[in-house]
C-alpha cells in the first residue's frame, strides 16, 4: 500500500473517532434523570437560619444519597429564604444553593432547582396575588432571571429549573400565560436550559390536558405529583382534614369499606366519607395517570414525578405495597421520579431513628 493509501486510512480512523466523539459529548450534554430524591424543609419550609440551616443538610449528606443509588435531587428554595422583599439575594442562602449543585456534580449526582414557594403563591394558601397582580409577576420573572444570572456557570446537563412548584391557579390559563411568560425570560438568557414544568392546581395527572406546553422547545421536562389515595397518604397529618383519623385503611384493594366506616365515631366520619369502598390498586393508578402520559407521548417529552410519598404513620405494608407499586410502573412506563422527601419525620427516607433501609431498597429500584 503506497503513502497516500495509507495517509487516507489514518484520516478515515481519526474522522470516525471525531464524530464518535462528537455523539459522545452530545449525549453527555443532555439533562437525563431517573430515580431521585427531595431535598425538603432546608431551603424551603424552614425556619432555620446562619449555623441550623447550614449544618442542617451537608455534602455528607449528598454523599449518603448517591451511595443509596439516586441519580439526582430536587432542591425546593423559597423566595423569602433566597431575597428579601426588595429582591435583594440572600448570599447566606444562594452560597449554599451553590455548595450543594459542587456537591452534587463532584458526586455524579443531577440537581433540580424548584421555586417551591413564593410570597404571592403559596399552594395552600388561600390568597395568591401572583395571578392578579401583574408586579408581582414581574417579579416572579425577575427572580428567575436572577437565578439564572447565579446558575448559568453550571452546565445543562447537571442543573435544570422547575418554574414554579404546584401552580393553583382559579383559571388554567392564568398558570400558561405564566409558564409562556416565564420561558420566554429565561430562553433569552439561557435557550438549552431544561426547564421542568407542570400542570395547574397541585401538577394533578387530572388537569394534565389543560396545560399548553411552549411549542418547538426540546429541553422541557414534564412534572406531576403523585399523593393518591389521599386517606392512605396522609393518613393522619396534623395539617390536613384527616388529622384525627386513625382508622382503617387498605392498599391494594378496597380503601376503607361501608362496615369498617359505620363503625367510625362520629369525629373521623365526616374527613373519611368519600372514600367508601374506593378500589385502589396498580391498574387503576396507572389508568390515574392517562393524561400526562398521554401528553408526553404526544409532545416526544420526557415525564416525570417530582413528588410521591405516604406518611409514616400509616399502616406499614400497605405503605411499602404502595411504594413498590409506584416504582414499578415508573420503571416500565420510563418516567423518572423523586420521593417526597430525603429526611424528615413524616415522609423521610431518613428520620430521627435513622434510615429506613427497607423503604430506601424500594424507592431506589434494588427490590
Amino acid at each position: 500500500m503506497n503513502v497516500i493509501g495509507r495517509l487516507l486510512i489514518i484520516i478515515f480512523i481519526l474522522s470516525s473517532l471525531y464524530s464518535q466523539g462528537q455523539k459522545n459529548i452530545t449525549n453527555n450534554s443532555k439533562f437525563e434523570i431517573f430515580r431521585g430524591t427531595n431535598i425538603a424543609h432546608w431551603l424551603s419550609q424552614s425556619k432555620d437560619r446562619g449555623i441550623e440551616r447550614q449544618e442542617k443538610f451537608t455534602e455528607k449528606d449528598i454523599e449518603a444519597i448517591a451511595k443509596m443509588g439516586f441519580d439526582h435531587i430536587r432542591l425546593p428554595i423559597d423566595e423569602e429564604q433566597m431575597w428579601d422583599k426588595n429582591g435583594n439575594r440572600n448570599n447566606d442562602a444562594f452560597l449554599l444553593m451553590e455548595n450543594c449543585i459542587n456537591w452534587c456534580a463532584s458526586n455524579n449526582l443531577k440537581v433540580i432547582i424548584d421555586l417551591h414557594i413564593l410570597r404571592s403563591h403559596h399552594f395552600n394558601e388561600k390568597e395568591k396575588p401572583l395571578w392578579t397582580d401583574s408586579k408581582e409577576q414581574d417579579k416572579f420573572f425577575d427572580l428567575w432571571r436572577d437565578l439564572s444570572k447565579s446558575l448559568n456557570k453550571f452546565p445543562n446537563n447537571l442543573v435544570a429549573y422547575e418554574l414554579m412548584n404546584e401552580a393553583v391557579a382559579d383559571d388554567h390559563e392564568q398558570w400558561n400565560n405564566l409558564v409562556a411568560n416565564a420561558f420566554t425570560a429565561i430562553r433569552e438568557l439561557e435557550p438549552k436550559r431544561t426547564i421542568v414544568i407542570g400542570s395547574n392546581r397541585w401538577q394533578s395527572t387530572e388537569t394534565f390536558d389543560a396545560l399548553k406546553v411552549p411549542e418547538n422547545d426540546k429541553y422541557i421536562i414534564l412534572s406531576f405529583h403523585f399523593y393518591s389515595p389521599f386517606l392512605l397518604s396522609h393518613y393522619g397529618a396534623s395539617w390536613t382534614d384527616l388529622k384525627d383519623y386513625n382508622g382503617p385503611v387498605h392498599y391494594p384493594g378496597k380503601l376503607l369499606s361501608q362496615s369498617e366506616f359505620d363503625e367510625l365515631p362520629e369525629i373521623q366520619k365526616k374527613a373519611a366519607k368519600k372514600y367508601i369502598n374506593q378500589e385502589w390498586n396498580k391498574e387503576y393508578i396507572l389508568k390515574k395517570w392517562t393524561k400526562p402520559i398521554q401528553k408526553a407521548k404526544k409532545l416526544g417529552l420526557p415525564l416525570y414525578c417530582g413528588e410521591f410519598g405516604i406518611i409514616s404513620d400509616a399502616p406499614n405494608k400497605d405503605r411499602l405495597h404502595w411504594y413498590k407499586d409506584l416504582i414499578s410502573l415508573f420503571n416500565k412506563e420510563g418516567i423518572g421520579y423523586a420521593n417526597w422527601n430525603y429526611e424528615s419525620d413524616n415522609f423521610g427516607l431518613v428520620d430521627s431513628n435513622g434510615k429506613n433501609e427497607k423503604l430506601i431498597q424500594i424507592v431506589t429500584s434494588k427490590e
